[in-house]
């Protein structure tokens, strides 16, 4: 049932890919734990980095796919196993499998979280895109996060924050406080944080302060930590 309504979602996402990605890539979707997970973390928009997006690529379409820094990033939070980090480390891009990355997204389920996107349209590199572009994916975020229904939201960066929450967001200002937005019959609890990677690299150290502190304040009981 659910991978019905993801498939219906994932033809929506398509039709914005040929209107806002790189016609020679595919969307990237999401992946990880998709029955109320423990959180729900909300990214930007793809890139062409992710060896996912070409349309060669028939294996798992779900983010941060041939990267490593994401990675790190969840390993410091103990939500990713430092064993299979090593071995993405130890990887270049081109030498990951459809096996591998399901090998990922199988330790991403283990530690209960789900990764997605707010836009879903995979460039060829990490230019910005528009507010208008983000917003136009956020009813289809929305039906997502219904599908979903995880304990809690984290958002990346003030420009995803601020479109998902319908205000003005500086991370930097509401560090470790929530939002709460109502989706469907659910209300949820929305935490804004750093974004992590990319030009936000020198803003990580915060990241993962914020990030820690969520987890043992509001999650701790249920996420697996090592």
């Amino acid at each position: 049932m659910l991978q019905e309504k993801f498939k219906q979602l994932y033809k929506e996402y398509d039709k914005l890919q040929n209107k806002y990605g790189d016609k020679t890539l595919d969307s990237i979707y999401n992946g990880g734990d998709s029955n109320n997970p423990d959180i729900l973390f909300v990214f930007m928009n793809p890139t062409g980095r992710n060896i996912a997006s070409p349309k060669a690529w028939k294996g798992l379409k779900a983010p941060w796919l041939g990267t490593k820094n994401i990675w790190k990033l969840f390993t410091a939070i103990n939500l990713f196993d430092k064993k299979l980090l090593d071995e993405i480390n130890k990887k270049k891009p081109k030498e990951w499998d459809y096996d591998f990355a399901n090998k990922v997204y199988d330790e991403v389920k283990r530690n209960n979280y789900f990764i997605t996107n707010l836009g879903k349209c995979t460039q060829i590199d990490a230019r910005p895109l528009k507010d208008e572009v983000l917003r136009s994916y956020l009813g289809l975020l929305e039906q997502e996060i219904d599908i979903v229904k995880p304990k809690i939201i984290i958002t990346f960066g003030n420009q995803v924050s601020s479109i998902i929450l319908n205000k003005k967001i500086s991370v930097g200002e509401c560090r470790k406080q929530y939002f709460e937005k109502e989706i469907g019959s659910n209300t949820y609890k929305v935490f804004p944080v750093y974004y992590p990677v990319g030009n936000g690299t020198f803003n990580i150290d915060k990241a993962i302060e914020d990030l820690k502190y969520i987890i043992d304040n509001y999650v701790k009981d249920t996420v697996k930590t090592k």
